[in-house]
């Protein structure tokens, strides 16, 4: 096939209903279980999850969680309510905030911002930034702290490895706590848990490990965002819910998924990862995202370095009796 932007279509009505029989196959054997726990986010994929399991097992098989946090946007939780009527389910909100504070989510985050930028305090806000381009992506790139005061004045410095290391550790507690819940309901119910991520997340690496990695069954892990977007359609989501771009809703500033991790927006990303997947020339993509031959090789080279640093997250817990030797 020939490389073009037509290569992410897809047959929507068809995927539907193939999506649908497998998880019913799977809740049958080996899975075992009654119904499907999903966590919305406010996200076109946890919405399109969300979505597939209603039309596969019907509204009084779906579990849906709406768990907001201190940092969370409002409209996340207001998208989530509106899915869950638009279904036809009885929400489960679960303030996962108290938790946070109790396991010291927050105070040890605070703590490692503080190391660079001492004055931050009550009401001031934060984010992570990557500082790197696809024009630069050769050389090391480093990340940025941005904090806001409360008078709304922004400020960026350069964050050292261990203030960032402590940031984002304490910042993963929210995807475990979450995570945690999930299984409770589903524990509860004889559930399984559904897993959000898109194939674009999933090959490279944007989880959190026993976080939002962790399921039971990922029903869209297969599809690129692209692809999750037209299903939104497909699927008579409302233009509200269908129409939201990816966000992590992690940090209390707004944080694109393209300024913390990829290199690219999604719908350039995605068309970048399916061309390596098959082993499309640099020129030759370059032609479709209008981008120079030397842009797309970097891309292709950050693809791959994020699967080398990533891969420990797709691995099961490793039994010693079966770690391979070092080849000398």
């Amino acid at each position: 096939m020939a490389f073009s932007r037509e290569v992410l279509e897809l047959d929507c009505a068809a995927e539907t209903a193939r999506i649908c029989e497998e998880l019913r196959r799977a809740l049958r054997d080996p899975l075992r279980r009654r119904g499907l726990v999903v966590a919305t986010s406010g996200g076109i994929d946890s919405t399109v999850c969300a979505a597939l399991a209603v039309r596969a097992l019907g509204p009084r098989n779906v579990a849906t969680l709406v768990m907001p946090e201190r940092d969370s946007s409002p409209r996340s939780k207001e998208r989530g309510l509106a899915l869950a009527a638009h279904l036809g389910l009885e929400p489960i909100v679960e303030d996962i905030a108290p938790a946070l504070e109790a396991i010291g989510c927050y105070r040890r985050r605070d703590e490692a911002i503080r190391r660079v930028f001492p004055e931050y305090g009550p009401g001031w806000k934060n984010k992570i930034t990557i500082s790197g381009s696809i024009d630069e992506s050769d050389r090391v790139n480093y990340f940025r702290l941005h904090v806001e005061d409360p008078q709304g004045r922004e400020s960026v410095r350069r964050l050292p490895l261990e203030p960032y290391l402590q940031i984002v550790a304490s910042t993963n507690f929210k995807q475990r706590i979450r995570k945690t819940l999930e299984y409770f309901h589903a524990d509860r119910l004889n559930y399984a848990v559904a897993g959000t991520p898109n194939r674009l997340e999933y090959d490279q690496g944007f989880f959190v490990k026993n976080g939002d990695g962790a399921a039971d069954i990922k029903p869209i892990a297969h599809l690129y965002k692209t692809q999750v977007y037209a299903l939104a359609a497909h699927l008579g989501l409302p233009e509200d819910l269908r129409s939201v771009r990816p966000t992590t809703d992690t940090y209390s500033m707004p944080q694109g998924q393209d300024e913390f991790y990829f290199v690219l927006p999604y719908e350039q990303m995605d068309l970048a990862l399916w061309a390596h997947n098959h082993a499309v020339p640099a020129r030759e993509a370059a032609a479709v995202l209008g981008l120079t031959p030397a842009q797309i090789e970097r891309v292709y080279r950050d693809i791959e370095g994020k699967r080398r640093t990533t891969r420990y997250l797709q691995l099961p817990p490793l039994l010693l009796g079966d770690v391979p030797e070092i080849k000398k």
